[in-house]
């Protein structure tokens, strides 16, 4: 047993309170997240546009910059988790700019500040959109391309939302076992969450035709579509001391759908 390894274990025999980073604190799966983990004890940082610890708008620089200043200044420096949660579907650049590139400068803009804890740990939301239609060209720009050429192929690709889950799933599977991550102790994976009961789908959910669409293009035939605690409770898992091994993976938490979708291929 290493070091580290004892390090990890104490912790987590303990059960010590963590200081966890949620970004889309304020709805959602990110406040039934929230809710869950100060439920255990934890302390929480929030990041949203509103009734959060830290305001933030991550589809700007400003906005990213501003969330790294101020979980600095309210955690002292040092976190025990990252969980980026924050997302929009609202089409175009500005789903592009939150979804991947807000993701993503949350997860590396923190990591440094990881550095003192026993045991690190970073999650993000993919979605079950992730294996659904894709853009080609976008894909490609998200995750070897320049971020102004990728928001302008935004503008008028198709399935932007869906694009950009798959790359941030993507780029988890690429990132997972690099030095800075796997090889300082910090396991890097996501949770694809499919239909969930937030305010939104329950908009959506008036009209049964838009119903009947959203439920086709997602089926879930174990339990049909669940309440934002329940991706609470896996999120809270991947990001404690007890996932100590599990990396660079997208767990599907979707009622069966990617199974549906994708029959049994397993890439």
């Amino acid at each position: 047993m290493t070091n580290s390894e004892s390090s990890n274990e104490g912790s987590a025999a303990t059960g010590a309170p963590r200081t966890y980073v949620v970004t889309g604190s304020a709805s959602g799966i990110g406040l039934a997240t929230r809710a869950h983990l100060e439920a255990q004890g934890h302390r929480v940082i929030g990041a949203d546009l509103r009734d959060a610890e830290v305001i933030a708008d991550l589809g700007t620089q400003d906005g990213r910059r501003a969330l790294i200043e101020g979980v600095t200044e309210h955690s002292g420096g040092r976190i025990d988790a990252i969980l980026a949660v924050a997302g929009v579907d609202i089409a175009g650049p500005p789903t592009a700019a939150i979804n991947y590139y807000g993701a993503l400068a949350t997860m590396d803009g923190l990591r440094p500040l990881l550095k003192g804890s026993p045991a690190p740990r970073v999650v993000a939301v993919s979605s079950i959109t992730s294996v659904h239609p894709f853009d080609q060209e976008l894909l490609d720009l998200l995750l070897d391309g320049k971020e102004e050429d990728a928001l302008a192929r935004a503008a008028e690709a198709p399935q932007v939302y869906a694009t950009t889950k798959r790359a941030l799933s993507r780029w988890i599977r690429r990132q997972a076992v690099a030095p800075e991550r796997a090889g300082a102790g910090i396991p890097l994976n996501a949770v694809a969450p499919g239909l969930v009961r937030t305010e939104l789908l329950k908009r959506l959910f008036e009209d049964p035709e838009t119903e009947r669409r959203i439920q086709a293009g997602s089926p879930m035939p174990l339990g049909g579509p669940y309440e934002p605690e329940d991706a609470a409770e896996l999120l809270a898992w991947l990001s404690s001391e007890k996932n100590g091994h599990m990396t660079g993976q997208t767990i599907f938490l979707d009622g069966g759908a990617d199974v549906v979708l994708r029959g049994d291929t397993t890439w």
